[in-house]
């Protein structure tokens, strides 16, 4: 029986350079299905390109913040002030049709054998953010299925809980072991913020039960000059360069 293999991104933030290299990188590494954990558009110049290519592979996908308040009229001033000014950008650039897309994006999906969310599992509509193995103590208690994969921080990291929350070495691949929980975080493929500037997002292989969070150059230079070009804040187009 053949391999299924999925590719798992998140964070994609309308980086279309970003999105374009991790897409060719998960065709050489022989993926077959794709899936979102949120967040699909802000922060750069392309969500509609962005959004269009992600529907084009029907991909399965669940609602980030991002997602949510650029297609529903709610206040954003909680938002820091850069991301709500790209709120308002984004919210100007999508079609209806995008619009209700992104509207109708469940917060939490099952896939298979394993759970998409954007944030977290107890309470994904207040948009938590789970950096530590505390915070993922918490998630596991309400993850029905061995592997969660999950976005936001944009930061990679995986734990897995064995009786207590460890965080693993998230270098080359990790096995999916019986009686372990894994709550994986995919890292962000347009915006990295973990000092390391490539695009981040999963392979996992069902069948051989294991997944890498593979890391893949891109564009920046020409994703800034979109950014610029576009009227957003050039703070995001320097931030791409720095991984922060």
């Amino acid at each position: 029986m053949a391999n299924v293999k999925y590719a798992v991104m998140g964070d994609v933030h309308g980086n279309w350079e970003a999105l374009s290299a991790v897409l060719e990188d998960a065709h050489n590494q022989g993926v077959t299905n794709f899936t979102c954990v949120g967040d699909m558009v802000g922060y750069n110049a392309n969500p509609s390109e962005c959004l269009a290519k992600i529907r084009e592979l029907n991909a399965i996908c669940v609602r980030g913040n991002h997602d949510h308040y650029c297609s529903h009229d709610e206040c954003i001033r909680d938002f820091h002030p850069l991301a709500a000014n790209v709120v308002d950008w984004t919210r100007n650039q999508l079609t209806e049709d995008e619009l209700a897309f992104l509207k109708q994006l469940k917060m939490v999906r099952v896939v298979s054998s394993f759970t998409l969310v954007h944030s977290t599992l107890d309470m994904p509509e207040k948009w938590g953010y789970v950096f530590d193995e505390l915070e993922a103590e918490s998630n596991f208690n309400y993850q029905s299925t061995t592997v969660c994969f999950y976005g936001h921080t944009h930061q990679p990291v995986a734990f897995e809980k064995s009786g207590y929350v460890r965080r693993l070495n998230i270098e080359g691949v990790i096995p999916v072991t019986l009686g372990k929980k894994y709550f994986v975080n995919t890292g962000s493929v347009g915006q990295p913020r973990d000092g390391d500037k490539r695009a981040s997002y999963v392979v996992y292989d069902t069948t051989a039960r294991q997944f890498e969070i593979r890391r893949v150059e891109y564009d920046i230079a020409t994703a800034q000059k979109k950014i610029i070009a576009a009227g957003l804040p050039e703070r995001l187009a320097n931030r791409l360069e720095l991984g922060v």
